[in-house]
């Protein structure tokens, strides 16, 4: 639990926020030692109610300080980031509208020599 509490303060995450992404990341799941295998992941209550825990006896900025000052002392850093779904999945390479026109809200990406393009949150192979 204290791991996901780091996640959290790293990756600026809310109760429901760490548990989608517990969830969602093999990579955070690992740090967390979370096993979906063998148990679901914390959920948003559980991990509210260690928060407060450590909250109520005030316990987050000390121990937060603690272990950054240890990474630092070992040559790391961490700071704050944001974590950005970037998965590319092929669809029509259609970039216009109903009206035939350029769409406005297409964005493209290029991944190796192939231009993929965007809408909402999906990326269309060209």
């Amino acid at each position: 639990m204290l791991r996901v509490y780091f996640l959290q303060q790293w990756f600026n995450l809310s109760d429901p926020g760490a548990e989608d992404a517990l969830y969602e990341s093999p990579v955070l799941r690992r740090f967390a030692g979370v096993d979906l295998g063998r148990a679901a992941a914390p959920d948003e209550t559980t991990i509210l109610r260690f928060r407060r825990l450590l909250e109520q006896h005030e316990l987050c900025g000390r121990i937060l300080d603690t272990v950054n000052h240890y990474l630092a002392s070992k040559g790391l850093r961490i700071a704050t980031g944001t974590i950005v779904d970037a998965t590319i999945i092929a669809a029509p390479s259609s970039t216009k509208n109903s009206k035939k026109e350029r769409d406005p809200e297409m964005h493209q990406t290029r991944k190796g020599n192939q231009w993929f393009f965007r809408r909402q949150g999906a990326y269309r192979r060209r």
